[in-house]
């Protein structure tokens, strides 16, 4: 397990020991901790909460791996599990705020910590609320930047469909919408828990104005986000809308030209028809070999001209004509 301290406001890391750690939790007036915890979490591993010194019943779930989203109150604490999104997959942070300090805990190196460090330098939060309050804020910017990444392929995928369909297109099609529904299904369960959290606290007459104003403008880029997934989705169910379109175009043009040659192949079955039949006329009057080739041959060849020569003076034939 990695500890870091980070320094305000030059937002500097140093490296601790996890009894450095669980003095200054005890002592500093505002101390921000990233906790790095290893990808796989052994079989009888102590609590994170408890070695940190946060000794609570309720944080038993705090570092533990497979917690889903979570947002509580606990006295004088916060805690949050917080969807992140980490390249092609979702990660949990969890997060618990108190009035002097802000623990972050992670598996494995998060590429969000490092992000982090940068924005804390830029945006210089006074106490560990308003930094909680920056971490909420840049987690949901990971989803936003995500599915607009996302919404840009999608359309992308749909000028490249109109100017030439490929089969690979509906593979990147289905990978997209799965990555929308995964972001959905990842942030809604959380913002709703979110939500619940922050209105109780916004209903207390204790809670400051400040917070109140850092909560309602988290509320209102959740929102945003969420609205940004939904487009996403909606793009992805037009663009899928778009392909089967453009089958079912190229599907009817070859109807088109199978009925176009069943309509020149139609008279030349009912000849091959009338004259197959064992009428006396026939067989006696129609043997030689001359008439033969007339009425197989040349009226076969007249009938043909004479449809070829209707389709070119009609639209199906521009239209076939246009379409290859």
């Amino acid at each position: 397990m990695i500890i870091r301290t980070v320094s305000m406001p030059e937002a500097a890391t140093t490296r601790l020991s996890v009894a450095e750690a669980r003095r200054r939790l005890a002592l500093d007036p505002f101390l921000l901790l990233d906790v790095e915890q290893p990808t796989e979490e052994g079989p009888a591993d102590e609590s994170l909460a408890h070695r940190l010194g946060l000794d609570a019943e309720e944080l038993a779930w705090f570092g533990r791996k497979g917690e889903s989203a979570r947002a509580e109150f606990l006295g004088d604490l916060a805690g949050f599990v917080v969807p992140v999104v980490q390249g092609g997959r979702v990660a949990h942070l969890h997060v618990l705020a108190g009035e002097r300090h802000l623990v972050v805990s992670h598996r494995g190196r998060a590429r969000f910590a490092e992000e982090l460090t940068t924005h804390l330098r830029r945006e210089q939060p006074h106490d560990a609320v308003a930094t909680l309050f920056l971490v909420l804020q840049e987690a949901l910017a990971t989803f936003r930047r995500a599915a607009v990444a996302a919404l840009l392929q999608v359309e992308e995928l749909e000028d490249d469909m109109f100017a030439q369909r490929r089969p690979e297109q509906l593979y990147r099609l289905s990978h997209l919408r799965r990555r929308a529904a995964l972001l959905h299904h990842s942030l809604l369960p959380y913002l709703q828990v979110v939500e619940e959290m922050i209105t109780r606290r916004m209903m207390s007459r204790d809670f400051p104005v400040e917070r109140q104003r850092l909560a309602q403008e988290f509320q209102r880029a959740a929102r945003l986000v969420l609205a940004d997934i939904e487009s996403l989705q909606e793009a992805t169910r037009r663009a899928f809308a778009s392909y089967g379109s453009l089958v079912a175009g190229e599907q009817n043009g070859v109807i088109n030209r199978l009925a176009i040659v069943s309509v020149i192949f139609l008279p030349l079955s009912f000849l091959t028809g009338f004259f197959g039949m064992n009428f006396a006329f026939m067989t006696d009057e129609l043997e030689s070999r001359v008439v033969f080739w007339l009425l197989a041959i040349g009226l076969q060849a007249a009938v043909l001209l004479v449809s070829l020569f209707v389709l070119h003076r009609t639209r199906a034939w521009r239209r076939l004509r246009d379409e290859a």
